[in-house]
C-alpha cells in the first residue's frame, strides 16, 4: 500500500517550534490495555543496552510535534524511537518532542491497530491532518510500522524517494530497523498476563532481545547448571581421593 497526500508537503511551509506551556494537549484515553502492554514490552528489552538508551527519547502515547502553515500538529505514535535527543531542562515533565529543535528526527514510529482503526492510514493534509501524511511528508519518519495485535499482522513502511514504500521481511520474518541496528518481528506467546501476538526486538545474529524476566530465568538456569557442574567435579574429586586412599597413597605428599 502506498499513500499519496493530498496537498504536497512543498505547498505547506513547515516550521519546529516548541510546544508553548500553555498548548492544550488532547487528553484522549489509550484505547484498550493491550496498548501499554505492548509498548512497555517493546521499551523493556532495550533498557539493558546503553549504547541504545543513551541520549533517546523511549515512549508511547507521547506528542511528536511540527507547525503546519503555523499551526502546531501534534500526533502521539503508540510507540516512539529517538535518538539523540538534548537533555529535557525543563522544571516540569518533558510532555513533547519537536524534531530538529530538540534533537533529530524519530528512527521510527508505531501504531497498534483496534479492531477500528482511524488515521493511521489518513492522508488528509488540511484540516485533521492525518498521521500517515503527518509522518511521511512533515516529520519524514524514516520507518513507519503498524502492528495489529489481534491477528498479528505487521506492516513495516519505508521512507523511499519521499513516499512510504512497503517493506518485505527477511527469511525470518523480520525487518531491519535502521538508526537501533535490530530487526522486528512478531512473536506469540504469554507475557505479563496477556497471551497473543507481541512486537519483539532481535539482533543481527538471530537472537531475541530478551525481556527483564527472561534474563533472570537465563541467568538462574545458568547458575544451577553451574552448580550442577561444580558438584559433579566434587564427585568426581571424591572418587578419586577415595581410589587412591584405596592404593595406599596418601593425597596430600
Amino acid at each position: 500500500m502506498q499513500a499519496i497526500a493530498k496537498t504536497p508537503v512543498s505547498q505547506h511551509s513547515i516550521t519546529w517550534p516548541l510546544l508553548p506551556d500553555d498548548f492544550i494537549l488532547p487528553d484522549d484515553p489509550v484505547e484498550n490495555t493491550d496498548q501499554p502492554l505492548l509498548a512497555s514490552a517493546l521499551r523493556q528489552p532495550l533498557m539493558a543496552f546503553p549504547e541504545i538508551c543513551q541520549d533517546a527519547l523511549i515512549v508511547s502515547n507521547f506528542a511528536l510535534c511540527a507547525a503546519i502553515d503555523e499551526r502546531i500538529i501534534c500526533k502521539a505514535p503508540d510507540w516512539m524511537y529517538v535518538r539523540p535527543v538534548q537533555p529535557w531542562q525543563g522544571s516540569q515533565p518533558r510532555r513533547s518532542y519537536t524534531p530538529n529543535t530538540e534533537g533529530t528526527i524519530p528512527q521510527v514510529v508505531m501504531e497498534f491497530l483496534s479492531a477500528t482503526y482511524g488515521e493511521e492510514y489518513s492522508v488528509e493534509s488540511t484540516e485533521n491532518i492525518g498521521k500517515w501524511f503527518f509522518y511521511e511528508q512533515v516529520i519524514k519518519v524514516p520507518r513507519y510500522v503498524i502492528f495489529r495485535p489481534n491477528t498479528g499482522r505487521i506492516e513495516v513502511y519505508a521512507l523511499e524517494s519521499e513516499r512510504y514504500q512497503l517493506q518485505t521481511p527477511d527469511e525470518s520474518g523480520r525487518y531491519a530497523i535502521p538508526g537501533l541496528d535490530l530487526f522486528l518481528g512478531v512473536w506469540q506467546g504469554t507475557y505479563q498476563g496477556r497471551t497473543g501476538y507481541w512486537l519483539r526486538w532481535g539482533d543481527a545474529e538471530g537472537n531475541m532481545l530478551l525481556w527483564p524476566e527472561e534474563r533472570a530465568e537465563q541467568e538462574r538456569q545458568r547458575a544451577e547448571e553451574a552448580e550442577a557442574l561444580l558438584q559433579e567435579e566434587r564427585a568426581r574429586s571424591q572418587v578419586l581421593l577415595a581410589r587412591l586412599q584405596e592404593m595406599g597413597i596418601d593425597p596430600d605428599r
